[in-house]
Parts: C-alpha cells; structure tokens; sequence
C-alpha cells in the first residue's frame, strides 16, 4: 500500500507539479527575507547565510534525519515535525521525497518549503559499499574555484601610499573548495582562500600554505557506537548556545517562532571563511547506553589577536581581531598572535521527548588576555585561563517544546536562558524567552539569543507569534523587552530598550507573494558632546518594507521592493530609503539575474541593507549609505552536467562623492565596480 502511495505521488508530481516545485536558489531567496529580514543587526551573516547555502549543497537524508536537524532548517512548526517523526515511525523508511505529501498535517506549502532540503538515499548503497566507494559515487561532490576584484585602484596599492597602509599582495581575492558529503554518514572537504590586498606565502613555520586561510576536515558519523568522529576544524551545538554555540544561530527576525531554539546539532564540520569562529583538532560523540552519550573535543587553534608589551620580557593581548585581513603591516603583525587550546565534554541523555545533558569547557590563552580599559569593559575577561560549566534541557510534549540552559563561568558570573514553542491551534504558533547574562559571565563560543553580540550584561524577555488564516493571508510578530545592568559599548549607563515587528504575508497564487513589515527598535546612545563623556539619550530606529515577488512562468521571476527607515535621537530624526527592482530568468542552461537599485540616506543610521544573488556559496548584503545607484548582473551557465559558469559584475555609483571608503580601501572616485568569476566541477 504504502509502495502503491509512493508512486502514486512520484508519478503526479513529475507529470502535472514538477514545474512548480521551487528551485534552490528561489526558495533560499524567500528564506533570507524571512531569517534576515534587518541586516543593520550585530550578526555574522556571512557564516549564517553560508550555512543555509550549505543545508541545499547537502540534503538532509529523510530516513535519518533527527529531530534537531529538522528543527534546525527553520522551516517547520513543531506540529510539522512531530507528524513527520510518527509518520516515519509507524510506517519506516521513506521511498521518495515525493511521499512528504501523505504526511498527515502537512500542507503543500510545508512540502514546497522543505523539499529543496531533502532527499531520500539509497540504503542499500549507503550500507553495502565501503565508505571511499560511497564517496566515489556520491552526487555532493564538487571543486570549485572562485575570482573577485575591485577593478578601481584604492589607496592601499598605490606607490605613494604611507608603509603603514600600503597593503602586502595583489588586490586579487582567490578562493578554492572542494567537498564530498552525504547528510549522517560522511563529509570531507578543505577551504582556502586569499583575500585581496594579501600576499601568496609558503611558509609553514608562521602556518602560511600559498593562499593565507586554509582549512580542512574529516567526518565519519554512525559508525557503530561512534555516532560522530570530526578531524580537523570543526564547530559545535549543544544547549542553547551558552557555552558551545556554532554559527547556526540566529537573532530577532520575521521568523519569529523557529529561530528563538537552538538546536542540539552536536560537533558540525567547519566549512565557513571566518578565521576565528571554530576548533580545530579532534570531536567525538559516542552511544554509551540506548538513551546516553558522551561527547569530547579538544582543539588547539591560532588566533588573531594585538599584543601589548608589558614588561620588557612578557606581553598580553590587548584585543582580538576577526576581520581575518593581514594585508598591512599592522594586520600581518596580529596574524595568529595567541594560541588557545580548549577542551570540552558533554553527557547526554535523549529520549524522543527529552534532551538534557551536563556541558563542560575549557579554554586556555598562551598569553595573558588584558583588554585596554574603556568605561563599559571593566568586567570584560582577563586572564589566561576561562572554564564554563552548564545543564540544559529540552523537553517535547505533543506541539509544545521547553528549552533552557544554565550557565556558570568559574568564579565568575551566571546566565541562563529558557523559552517555550509551539502549536497552540493549527493556525496559531506561539514563542516566548527568557534571558539573564551577569555582565561577569564569559563565553567564547557562545551563540544564545541577546540583543548583544555575546550573552552578558544584559536580562530580557521575548514573544513571537504567527498567525496563518489560509493559504493566502499570514500574519507575525514580535516584542523583545531589554535591561542592560552596566554600560556597554556606545551606551555608558545602565538602561533598558525595547523592538518589535510585524508582518504580513500575501500570497494570492503559487506567482505571487506580496509581504509588508514593520520594525523598530528603541535603545540607549551616547551623545556626541566634547564637554561630557556620559551624556546619552534613547535612540529609536524605524524600518519599513514593501515587497513584491512575481512570477511570470516558465522563465521569469521578479522582486521589487521599497525600503525605508528612519532613526531620531535628541528630537533630531534622520531618513533613508532604497527602491529595488530585479529580475530573473532561467532558459535552458542559462540563468540571468539583474538588478536595478536607487538609495538615499542622511547617514550611517540609515544605511540599508537588500540581499542579492551571487555565486553559489557566495553572500552578498551590501549597504546602501548615502546617494547613489547599484546594479548587478549574475551569469550562470552549465556548460555541461558536471561544470557550473558564473560570471558576475556589480557596480556602484554615487552622487554625494567623489572619494569611497577609508584608509587602504579608499577609491579615488565615485563609482566602485566588482567583478567575479566563478566555476563548479562536480565529480
């Protein structure tokens, strides 16, 4: 019966929907409207939007995936998730994609919004064959080779250019990878790259291997007892972000309800371009029981970091630095300056309901961490050593979920988190968070809800709702209240703020999604004024969108959207605004997308932030500050079923400017244009 079903599905979608099913770079497109909604926030979007692109690289295999992993693709509501696990329970392994359908409880929308995610394996080649055989004829397996520059000269590779800003390579920026993976069995892979203004260096005494970023790693998972074995750099998931968090986190967005967790995901393979956000060395979970597991790492990593001399024989780090650039002298000085080895475990208990587990870490600085002292820091980390210890749990019961976790940093501060989600009708999803970060707790691999960039100083609470009425009208929002007990960094008293959003969705036909939003945010900011370091007042920022996606079937697809902001501090309010429009069209093995942008802002407050297509596990969310035009148009072609083109060219022009950007990056000019090129051979 269940076969029959299957291929019942299989046949209908091919023949009368397969049209219509989204293609991966359209529905990552809707994703980010919906996870990135605000870009002026203070989060990694690199990494984050990375590891969505690297979710569509490597489908998740239906007939293993876990309940954090489903969790973690932010597109399902607990109801959703609890159907799909009792339905795989009671009937076993899925057949096709296409059987998603039959899911009881589940809408087209669900199945359209999941399947560019997914895939169903073949399990007897995935159990019979050796691991290198299975890598041999896996279909995730890729090289790809990648050319960015600026075509305009800045300052820093002028002759005449000061030493001290006069960077050390060619304004070339040079990226290579390559990855074979299949979603819980393996994944192996390295990532290099050269960014522009660095110099090509063999020198392994000072870790430079020809391009200056290198990384690599190996992964075997359910191996026996051993459910996960990671060599090389790696990043990590556990709890809710308080002591290990990867970069799967996200903050306050118009996905108000799935994002507020974080998923249990464990150790992960690090595959990202940020040279300071992950382990390197050796992670292993290991099935000690039916319902336990232990889970250890430890790793031994080279950071970037300034060093200050304090003694004629002994020296600290004032600061670290995560830019990743070493093109000038200052910045090649910096490079790898501290040695951080960490060691970490986790005992785990997990039941179809229940996830609790006791987490350990420690850190520890070749050099004594001193930061130079500023009003705010004065209880920011000093020392040579750190150690966190904490216990979380998360507990499912029918379309509801508990998540918390506490923390401890060892003589030190406290913070705990704890939220609730889920169903409260089928139409209505709830979420609510709690927070309270002493400002003497420390967390170097943190990724927990805040309003800040790391979890300290800071106590809040958080509601998000979603209100679906049908399948065309959607409704969402939420309110975030804050306290900061002590100053932080551009706010010198202690204070409170507040944001919300709302959103409405609109979506009269497959063609067409239409979305509105609001969003403000109120916080404290200090005064500009020579005569008092203290004066501050609140700040409030407004954003408003206005949204538009159309299609025209079978080859084109268009956005246009309007993008306003305001900011007032002191009764004196500033404006930006930004009109998009893009087009898309894919025939045969070619694909087009163009865009046309025009913006207008007063300052930096209101610079605007609108995401655009790139090269395939390429980002880009440039902001749009001061007067002027963008433009962007991106090239793909398959040249044939194993090789990828892209070409891609942008360009800004401005009005209010005849010079852009500062220092090194300065351009002598008002118009910057940027060219890239990339290829994809798959094996």
């Amino acid at each position: 019966m269940k076969q029959a079903l299957t291929f019942a599905f299989t046949i209908i979608a091919f023949t009368s929907q397969a049209q219509d099913f989204p293609r991966k770079d359209f529905a990552l497109e809707k994703l980010v409207d919906e996870i990135f909604p605000i870009q002026d926030l203070d989060l990694n979007y690199e990494e984050l939007y990375e590891n969505l692109t690297q979710l569509l690289s490597n489908p998740i295999d239906l007939n293993t995936v876990t309940r954090e992993q489903l969790q973690s693709l932010f597109v399902l509501a607990e109801e959703e998730v609890n159907s799909f696990l009792l339905y795989r329970n009671h009937y076993g392994p899925l057949l096709s994609v296409y059987e998603l359908q039959a899911i009881p409880g589940w809408k087209r929308a669900t199945f359209d919004k999941i399947i560019p995610f997914a895939t169903v394996y073949d399990s007897e080649t995935k159990l019979n064959s050796s691991i290198l055989a299975r890598a041999i004829r896996e279909k995730n397996n890729y090289l790809i080779l990648r050319y960015d520059r600026v075509l305009e000269t800045k300052k820093g590779y002028r002759d005449d250019t000061d030493s001290s800003q006069r960077y050390a390579g060619s304004p070339d920026k040079l990226y290579l990878r390559y990855r074979v993976a299949r979603s819980n069995d393996f994944s192996f892979g390295f990532t290099a790259e050269k960014d522009a203004g660095e110099a090509i260096n063999w020198s392994p005494a000072e870790h430079r291997y020809g391009l200056d970023y290198l990384s690599w790693h190996a992964q075997v998972q359910n191996k026996g007892h051993i459910k996960n074995l990671i060599m090389g750099d790696f990043q990590s998931q556990f709890g809710q972000g308080l002591v290990l968090g990867s970069v799967f986190g996200f903050g306050k967005n118009a996905e108000t309800i799935t994002t507020v967790r974080r998923s249990n995901l464990g150790f992960l393979p690090y595959t990202s371009l940020s040279e300071n956000l992950f382990f390197r060395g050796l992670a292993t979970s290991v099935r000690l029981h039916k319902n336990i597991f232990i889970h250890g790492f430890v790793s031994k990593s080279n950071k970037d970091a300034h060093i200050e001399t304090i003694q004629e024989e002994a020296s600290s780090i004032s600061s670290f630095s995560t830019t990743g650039l070493h093109r000038t002298p200052t910045e090649i000085r910096s490079r790898q300056q501290i040695e951080v080895t960490d060691i970490g475990a986790v005992l785990q208990y997990k039941s179809q309901v229940l996830d609790a587990g006791v987490i350990f870490h420690h850190a520890d600085f070749s050099r004594p961490v001193l930061p130079n002292k500023n009003p705010y820091n004065q209880f920011s980390f000093q020392g040579h050593q750190n150690e966190n210890t904490s216990m979380y749990l998360n507990y499912s019961w029918a379309n509801v979920t508990f998540f918390s976790e506490a923390a401890h940093t060892l003589f030190h501060g406290n913070a705990t988190t704890a939220g609730l989600l889920g169903n409260v009708t089928t139409q209505l999803e709830i979420s609510f968070l709690y927070r309270n970060f002493d400002r003497d707790f420390y967390s170097f691999h943190s990724n927990a809800f805040a309003e800040s960039t790391s979890p300290q100083n800071e106590r809040g609470f958080y509601w998000g709702w979603k209100y679906t009425a049908n399948r065309k009208y959607a409704f969402s929002g939420y309110m975030d209240l804050f306290q900061f007990p002590w100053l932080r960094y551009r706010g010198y008293a202690a204070s409170e703020g507040s944001e919300w959003l709302i959103r409405f969705n609109y979506s009269p036909t497959k063609q067409i999604l239409l979305f509105l939003q609001i969003r403000e945010e109120s916080k404290l900011r200090n005064l500009q004024d020579e005569s008092s370091l203290y004066r501050n007042a609140i700040g409030t920022k407004r954003n408003y969108w206005i949204n538009c996606d159309y299609a025209a079937p079978p080859y084109l697809t268009f956005k246009t959207r309007v993008q306003f902001s305001t900011y007032t501090l002191e009764g004196h309010s500033t404006k930006g605004i930004a009109l998009v429009q893009d087009i898309n069209c894919s025939v045969a093995r070619w694909s087009v997308s163009l865009r046309f942008a025009l913006f207008d802002t007063d300052d930096y407050d209101n610079r605007l932030y609108a995401y655009e297509r790139d090269v395939w596990l390429a980002y880009s969310f440039p902001a749009y500050n001061g007067i002027g035009v963008r433009n962007y148009i991106l090239l793909q072609y398959q040249l044939s079923k194993t090789v990828d083109l892209w070409l891609r060219w942008s360009a800004t022009r401005y009005s209010d400017r005849n010079e852009i950007g500062s220092a090194g990056e300065t351009i002598v000019s008002n118009t910057v244009n940027d060219a890239k090129f990339q290829v994809r051979i798959r094996f």
